[in-house]
């Protein structure tokens, strides 16, 4: 029996906010393909096998370390030589998963070897999870989208005139790969006071860290795992409670 390959979304962090789902499937498989960071410095470090470690799981996970780089290239081939494994691992009868952090259809670069298996007919699976600007949302207790609001998920191309489009039309802006446009935001937080600005770095790890005080973040840096939930609280004060 051959079994599907399964791309596990891990969810945001939190180890006990992965699906049931997910984990019977890591906890099942024989091999765990897991993305890991490589450094200028040549260090590897790993989110994603920390959380497995956490639910128990290390034996079976094979690190793959993607390069800390904006050329694509570099990245590209690191996911063809790991689809080259996955195959063979496949070939061989291997309970084979991929380990995704958030949501694998999420800004999930990986899925890219997804795609490649299924041109192979190789049968796949994609295991749904938390992504961090819902875990966000949560851990602030927001009412993320209301009424007739309308929720838009922006990469760190986030632009002034942008979110003045966004912000004036009901939707509620959730700027991921906040530190790709820092400078624009910083900008727009000091241009429009009147919104309400809700920061988050590392959501549901051990350095989760929170902030809607304004005046620091628009001097404030923007590491990598950084997002903003950008709220326009007057317009909703001017709509009938649900």
């Amino acid at each position: 029996m051959s079994y599907p390959v399964r791309f596990v979304s891990l969810g945001p962090g939190d180890a006990e906010l992965i699906t049931l789902k997910s984990l019977r499937a890591l906890q099942e498989a024989d091999v765990i393909f897991c993305p890991s960071t490589q450094t200028g410095n040549g260090s590897i470090t790993s989110r994603a096998a920390t959380l497995l470690e956490e639910l128990g799981i290390k034996d079976a996970v094979r690190l793959f370390a993607l390069p800390m780089s904006k050329d694509r290239a570099k990245a590209l081939q690191v996911y063809k030589d790991v689809l080259s494994e996955i195959i063979r691992e496949y070939e061989a009868g291997k309970n084979i998963a991929v380990a995704v952090e958030g949501d694998a259809g999420i800004y999930a670069s990986i899925h890219y070897v997804l795609d490649s298996l299924k041109e192979e007919g190789i049968r796949t699976e994609q295991l749904c999870g938390i992504p961090s600007f819902i875990a966000a949302g949560a851990a602030a207790q927001l009412h993320l989208i209301s009424l007739e609001e309308r929720l838009v998920v922006i990469p760190g191309t986030a632009t002034l005139q942008e979110l003045d489009h966004y912000l004036s039309r009901k939707y509620v802006p959730v700027i991921m790969k906040l530190s790709h446009c820092a400078d624009a935001v910083r900008r727009y937080i000091e241009l429009h006071p009147q919104y309400t600005y809700h920061y988050f770095e590392n959501i549901s790890t051990g350095k989760e860290y929170y902030s809607c005080n304004r005046k620091e973040l628009a001097g404030k840096d923007y590491p990598y795992f950084s997002l903003m939930i950008i709220l326009n609280e007057q317009a909703r004060q001017g709509t009938n409670p649900e």
